[in-house]
C-alpha cells in the first residue's frame, strides 16, 4: 500500500528501471511513471554515456529521433517528430486495460482544474484533471516539475497534478482536492521525480510568493553558497518543490504519500531535464481506474 513518507517509498520498478510501477491500496486504479527510457524495448536502447551526442537513436517502432529526445519523448509541443510521439503515446498503452484512453492536457504552469467525463482527442487546457470514470486514463507530462498522483483508497476517483512552482504556489493541490468528492483523510498521494532542490537555484521573488502564503514554506528554501558569502540578503535560493508540496497535502489532511526522491536534472542517463538541456523531451505519470 501507499505509504507515509519517511519510510521505503511504495514504489517498484519494470523493465530494468525504465518505468515507475506505482502500488496503490486498491487494485482498481493502475498508474505509472515513464522515464527517458523506453519501456518495451530495452534491447534496443543505448547507454547515454556510450552514444554520440550526433548519433540517431532508435525508436521501439523503428523510426530514427533526434538525439535531443531520445528515446520515449511524450510532449507533442516540443519539436519532436509528430509520428514517433505518437507512437510513444500508443505504447503507454500496453500498461493499461483494453479501452482505456488515455487523456491528455495542454499545461499552462496554470491552477486551473479540469474535471473530466469523457476523452476528449485534443489536449485540455489546464494543468490538473480529476475523474470518476473507469479506463479513462489521466497523463501529466513533466520534465523537471512535479508530477501527483492521487487516488482514493477504494478506487473510485483520482487526480493528476502538474506540480511546477507557479502551480504549487497558486495552490493547485488545494484546488484539486477541493473538487474531489473524497475526504482528505481517505486520498493516497504519490509524488514523482522532479528537480531536486539541490540543482533548482530560484530568485528571491519565488520564495516571497510561498511566504505570502505560509511562513512555514521558508524552511523549504536555501540561500545559494554564493548569496551567503555577501554581506547583503541574499537574492538566490535552492528551492524544495517536492518539500513544499508534502507540506501542502499535509496541511490538507492527506496522511498517505509517497515519494520517489530521483532528481530529474542530476539523472541524465534516466531524465528529461528542461533547466538542464532546454530542448528536451517529456515524461508522463498516467493513473486510471481499471
Amino acid at each position: 500500500m501507499l505509504i507515509r513518507k519517511n519510510t521505503s517509498v511504495a514504489v517498484t520498478t519494470k523493465t530494468a528501471g525504465n518505468i515507475h510501477n506505482i502500488k496503490w491500496p486498491t487494485s482498481k486504479v493502475l498508474a505509472i511513471s515513464t522515464t527517458r527510457l523506453n519501456p518495451l524495448a530495452l534491447n534496443q536502447i543505448h547507454s547515454l554515456a556510450e552514444r554520440n551526442h550526433t548519433e540517431e537513436t532508435i525508436h521501439s517502432e523503428e523510426t530514427k529521433l533526434s538525439s535531443d529526445f531520445d528515446y520515449f519523448n511524450l510532449g507533442d509541443h516540443v519539436g519532436d517528430c509528430a509520428e514517433a510521439v505518437a507512437s510513444n503515446r500508443r505504447a503507454l498503452l500496453n500498461f493499461f486495460p483494453k479501452n482505456t484512453d488515455i487523456q491528455w492536457l495542454k499545461q499552462v504552469h496554470g491552477s486551473y482544474v479540469a474535471e473530466i467525463e469523457q476523452h476528449n482527442v485534443l489536449p485540455i487546457v489546464a494543468d490538473a484533471a480529476i475523474t470518476r470514470q473507469k479506463r479513462l486514463a489521466l497523463a501529466i507530462m513533466t520534465a523537471d516539475c512535479l508530477p501527483i498522483l492521487l487516488a482514493d483508497k477504494n478506487g473510485t476517483e483520482i487526480a493528476a497534478i502538474h506540480a511546477g512552482w507557479r502551480p504549487l504556489a497558486d495552490n493547485i493541490i488545494e484546488k484539486t482536492i477541493n473538487k474531489m468528492h473524497t475526504p482528505a483523510k481517505n486520498i493516497c498521494a504519490w509524488l514523482g521525480p522532479c528537480i531536486g532542490w539541490q540543482a533548482f537555484e530560484v530568485g528571491e521573488e519565488v520564495k516571497h510568493k510561498f511566504i505570502d502564503n505560509s511562513k512555514a514554506f521558508a524552511k523549504a528554501f536555501i540561500p545559494t553558497e554564493n548569496d551567503k558569502a555577501n554581506s547583503k540578503s541574499p537574492t538566490k535560493y535552492l528551492a524544495d518543490i517536492m518539500m513544499i508540496a508534502i507540506m501542502q497535502l499535509e496541511k490538507l489532511g492527506i496522511e498517505k504519500i509517497a515519494n520517489v526522491k530521483d532528481c530529474t536534472y542530476s539523472d541524465a542517463k534516466k531524465y528529461y531535464s528542461f533547466r538542464r538541456d532546454g530542448r528536451t523531451g517529456r515524461m508522463a505519470s498516467v493513473i486510471c481506474i481499471t
